[in-house]
This record gives C-alpha cells, structure tokens and sequence, in this order.
C-alpha cells in the first residue's frame, strides 16, 4: 500500500477525521470498526467486501454506520473478549 495514503489515514484518524464503519452483530454479539478512510465514498465501496465476510459467520442481524471518528485498538469487540 502507498505509504503516503497510510500517512494521510493516520492523519484523519489523529485528528478524528477519518471514515470508519461501525457494524454491529448479534449472535454472536459483537461490534467491529473498518476503516480507517480517508473519504466516505471509499469507505463506501470497500464496505460490501467486509460485510459479505461477516454474513459468512451467520449473525442473527447485522447493522452498520458510517461515521467520523478516530479510532484505535481494539478493532473488534465483543464480550467474550473483555477477559
């Protein structure tokens, strides 16, 4: 990946700037963030990819949000990872 386009997410995401998806799932319940993007339309054209990839462990519900925050570790959260 071009190391300047890893520099200007890091830089969004710093600043609290940066596109990420927040998808939510039960059973399992769990929330996982994608991103981070620089421009919504991005985000929006990888999402697909990464939801399908989810669909594949058969939640009962899926929901996702698109929104401008900064985000760290973890990525994935979910209550059997609290320990």
């Amino acid at each position: 990946m071009n190391p300047l386009l890893w520099s200007a997410r890091g830089i969004a995401n710093a600043l609290g700037l940066a596109w990420w998806a927040r998808v939510e799932t039960r059973s399992p319940d769990a929330v996982y963030w994608f991103g981070p993007f620089v421009r919504r339309r991005t985000l929006e054209a990888a999402l697909p990819a990464f939801l399908d990839d989810l669909r594949g462990e058969s939640p009962a519900s899926l929901e996702h949000h698109c929104l401008r925050t900064r985000r760290g570790e973890p990525l994935t959260e979910a209550p059997d990872l609290a320990d």
